[in-house]
């Protein structure tokens, strides 16, 4: 019997559990063919507490396989009746203003006639007219169940008690679609597209990220960042994309309606909600203490299937990840032809063999994505060296390849320049679709786009007035000052961003970097080997191109160098200072540089490293007590100004 090998994050979830069994009995119950009952309780609160706290342990179908037969085995179990608690936190708990219990699940189109079934029946029983019964279908979000009553976020615990996790409000977490707070029930996630572009090859899975976003102390600045970028949300069930009809239509159209509900929106779903909206029928069916009997979730079974690879082909992204597409045997799977699929990036390409005359099992998850579960058998893997769109040499960052080429390659046109504008934040006119104009003409480069006269900008089908916005836009842009860390973080270079680029403009000047070696990047501290030989390379190819946009002559303030710094007097000088609320005296970004030309290190959240939470206009006593109690002192506004003189 083979035994599993936990994770260091499993095995500190596991203890929390505070389980009789040992790691050795728990693997080996993994591995088992047969259980008894008290076996089957032990698996499946494991299973529950790894998958909500973002590192599962066994997939959905294998969980509900496990609850079925434990089910079966003793099926008065107090466990069968509660709702599965989230992820365990080490503070107290709070009453919720509302109960939010677990969902019943549906596998088969049979059993979601059955329940409709059941949705008549109760109406008849209260003389509530069949034609009138409406049905709602929402995506079952795959995220971290909350609750927002307007003032407080709460976790959904155990359905009854959950805790305050506000701290996730102040921290930057916006309500989906610009909504209003006190929403009620909803789910705390992640844009798909932003976590595969963006933190795939930081994080393993989503989940890992949605429990970072409500943790007690510091949060990773990846994860900050995608607060900040609102690509993490609170998604109140409200304001979901929905189909709305009745039980006929719904029992005619249900492969149509499921395949158009599953893609309807950019973030996980693990199933769609199918439930009764009429307000007699919810209240005559009630609930049991775990399930809502007038709603059920319907989750899809994935099929998969054993397929031969023909080849792997590399095709660059906007972005210049560099991603494998399988070519495969043409294989039928859930009632599709599949010829391709993607493969996660070219790490597992190399460790996994995936290449010419591989066995893949291919999985269709959710009716429409098919994707690589795992390899049956090895083959040479192909590894290319060069991009496919512009012919530069790849990197690796992490697990994936990138092309470093950011101003010559293709693919990565319109991506760069929105990049640049975007990053460069004084220009309003040149949003994405503006771009996606432009470049339909044959503007690849950013230079280009400064030299455009007003003419051109009239032909390409902008209108006069338009035209002559844009122009007067471009020339402010080169006008008001902005930094010049971030006119270099605007270009886009790998291992690039903003923070890295002050750091190396406090030692050497915007144009003196080009000249800079691996050797001598490596001594700043902060950048590694292969960081450094990244970045290097990434300023080698973009090097023509900025000094064509630095020569049209931009307002850039010079960062100060670290020497600078370290002689500073200020009595600011070293101190991590994090500004929150509403500034008086000036934007609150206004007050951060300042800080900085003090000497001061400017943080976005508070950790036991901050040195002084300045606080402006509206800032709650919880961030306030919070920041205290890690020993920080807190400074309104005016104490600061005092201090700083």
């Amino acid at each position: 019997m083979s035994e599993y090998n936990f994770t260091d994050n499993q095995i500190a979830i596991i203890e929390k559990l505070a389980l009789e069994q040992s790691l050795t009995d728990l693997g080996k119950l993994l591995s088992a063919n047969d259980y008894r009952s008290e076996q089957l309780e032990t698996l499946l609160k494991v299973a529950n507490a790894l998958y909500r706290s973002g590192h599962p342990i066994i997939d959905d179908q294998k969980y509900d396989e496990y609850l079925d037969l434990f089910k079966s085995l003793d099926p008065e179990n107090p466990f069968l009746s509660n709702v599965e608690p989230e992820l365990l936190i080490d503070s107290k708990t709070v009453p919720l203003p509302q109960k939010m219990l677990s969902t019943d699940k549906a596998y088969t189109f049979e059993e979601i006639k059955k329940w409709t079934e059941r949705i008549t029946k109760a109406a008849t029983e209260i003389d509530f007219e069949q034609d009138l019964i409406a049905l709602k279908i929402t995506p079952k979000l795959d995220g971290y169940a909350a609750y927002d009553d307007g003032i407080t976020l709460y976790t959904r615990g155990d359905g009854t008690r959950g805790q305050d996790i506000t701290r996730a409000i102040e921290r930057g977490l916006k309500v989906a679609n610009n909504a209003n707070r006190g929403l009620g029930p909803g789910e705390i996630v992640i844009k798909k597209s932003y976590f595969d572009e963006v933190l795939s090859n930081k994080f393993e899975n989503s989940r890992n990220i949605q429990a970072a976003i409500i943790a007690e102390k510091k949060v990773d600045e990846d994860v900050q960042k995608a607060i900040d970028d609102g690509a993490c949300v609170f998604y109140p069930f409200s304001q979901l994309s929905n189909w709305t009809g009745s039980i006929d239509e719904l029992l005619s159209n249900f492969d149509s309606i499921l395949e158009k509900m599953w893609v309807a929106v950019d973030f996980d779903i693990d199933g769609l909600i199918v439930e009764t909206t009429n307000a007699p029928i919810k209240q005559h069916m009630g609930a049991t203490r775990k399930f809502h009997r007038w709603q059920i979730a319907f989750k899809v079974n994935d099929e998969s299937a054993e397929v031969e690879v023909i080849k792997v082909v590399p095709q660059t992204s906007r972005t210049g990840r560099v991603s494998p597409v399988a070519e495969l045997v043409p294989t039928k799977l859930s009632g599709a032809t599949l010829s391709r699929a993607t493969v996660h990036h070219y790490n597992m390409v190399k460790t996994n063999g995936v290449g010419p005359g591989a066995i893949i099992k291919l999985v269709r998850s959710g009716l429409v994505i098919p994707k690589i579960e795992a390899v049956i058998k090895a083959a040479e893997p192909e590894l290319p060296e060069n991009c496919p769109s512009c012919n530069a040499h790849l990197i690796w960052e992490s697990d994936h390849l990138i092309c470093p080429n950011k101003s010559d390659c293709p693919a990565q046109t319109e991506n760069t320049l929105i990049h640049f504008f975007k990053t460069l934040g004084n220009v309003d006119g040149f949003g994405p679709k503006v771009i996606e104009k432009i470049t339909q003409f044959g503007i690849k480069h950013i230079h280009e786009i400064y030299q455009i006269p007003k003419l051109k900008y009239v032909e390409f089908g902008f209108g006069d007035k338009t035209s002559q916005n844009l122009i007067d836009q471009l020339q402010a842009s080169r006008e008001i000052e902005i930094e010049d860390w971030r006119f270099l973080a605007a270009f886009g270079v790998s291992r690039l961003a903003g923070g890295n680029c002050e750091k190396l403009l406090q030692h050497h000047s915007i144009t003196e970097l080009f000249d800079v070696s691996v050797e001598q990047m490596v001594t700043i501290d902060g950048f590694a080997q292969l960081s450094a030989e990244a970045i290097v390379e990434g300023l080698a190819n973009v090097k023509d191109e900025f000094f064509k946009v630095y020569d049209l002559g931009f307002h850039l303030a010079v960062t100060d160098k670290a020497s600078d710094r370290e002689d500073s007097d200020s009595p600011i000088a070293g101190a991590v200072i994090v500004f929150t609320g509403a500034m008086q005296q000036g934007s609150r970004s206004d007050m951060e540089k300042h800080a900085k030309l003090l000497g001061a290190k400017v943080a976005k959240s508070v950790t036991g490293k901050t040195t002084y939470l300045v606080t402006g206009e509206k800032v709650g006593e919880t961030k306030i007590n919070a920041a205290r109690d890690k020993g920080v002192s807190v400074l309104t506004e005016q104490a600061y100004l005092n201090l700083i003189g």
